[in-house]
């Protein structure tokens, strides 16, 4: 059975996607280790100066993805990919809040990498997620709020078996439920590119993951894949 996938109406409209995955099993969470908090400071300020005064929007990654937002009919400067927010904030406060282990290693990639890196507590995911066009009757919890609400027809939405959205407008926001927290050892990750070059991208951001997943979440057990129109699920 799948974990992860793609709906191949996602594939017909966007067949450039390249989607890395991580599964991780006998992860720990919790306060960021000094040695993974120096290394975010450090990559927040090496990032800073490779932008420089370049406009966000000319980073071919994050330009990709606004094409793609704009594709599924949202405005990409009013909903922005959750990898151009993170270096939105970067560049124009000189720093990223940590928030704990799992979140700090997965920004500290999409900062250096320019793409998306989600952290999904697996446990609270009810079978499979499929990354779809969202028909409306679907379940949305933000995170910081309580109440349910639907995604707009025609969004792009990670969703559940149980037609719970984990995460809405593709990489814009993923669910409050489904946040990774103190109690959570299994996870699930994705990091994903439309840009030309983004397999090579993917790859080498997966690499940076897994590494960090094995320092600093208590060297779990791990399977990953990189996902294409040619190869759409992750088993």
């Amino acid at each position: 059975m799948p974990s992860f996938r793609y709906d191949p109406a996602i594939l017909e409209r966007f067949p450039g996607i390249v989607g890395g995955v991580i599964e991780a099993a006998g992860v720990t969470n919790g306060p960021t280790p000094p040695g993974l908090a120096d290394a975010f400071a450090a990559e927040g300020a090496a990032v800073r100066a490779r932008i420089g005064d370049t406009p966000l929007s000319e980073l071919p990654s994050l330009a990709a993805w606004r094409r793609v937002f704009r594709g599924f009919g949202v405005d990409p400067t009013q909903y922005r990919s959750a990898a151009e927010a993170l270096l939105r904030r970067l560049t124009k406060q000189g720093d990223l809040p940590s928030i704990g282990t799992l979140v700090d290693l997965a920004n500290l990639v999409s900062i250096r990498h320019g793409l998306p890196v989600a952290v999904f507590d697996r446990d609270s995911i009810d079978g499979a997620i499929t990354v779809r066009l969202a028909k409306g009757d679907e379940d949305w919890v933000d995170l910081g709020a309580s109440t349910t609400e639907r995604p707009e027809p025609g969004e792009v939405i990670f969703v559940d078996d149980s037609n719970v959205v984990v995460a809405r407008r593709w990489c814009w926001r993923q669910s409050a439920r489904s946040a990774a927290r103190e109690a959570t050892t299994r996870i699930l990750v994705t990091v994903e590119g439309h840009h030309e070059g983004a397999a090579a991208t993917v790859a080498a951001a997966m690499g940076d993951l897994e590494r960090l997943i094995q320092a600093h979440a208590g060297a779990p057990t791990i399977r990953r894949d990189v996902l294409s129109a040619m190869n759409p699920s992750f088993e």
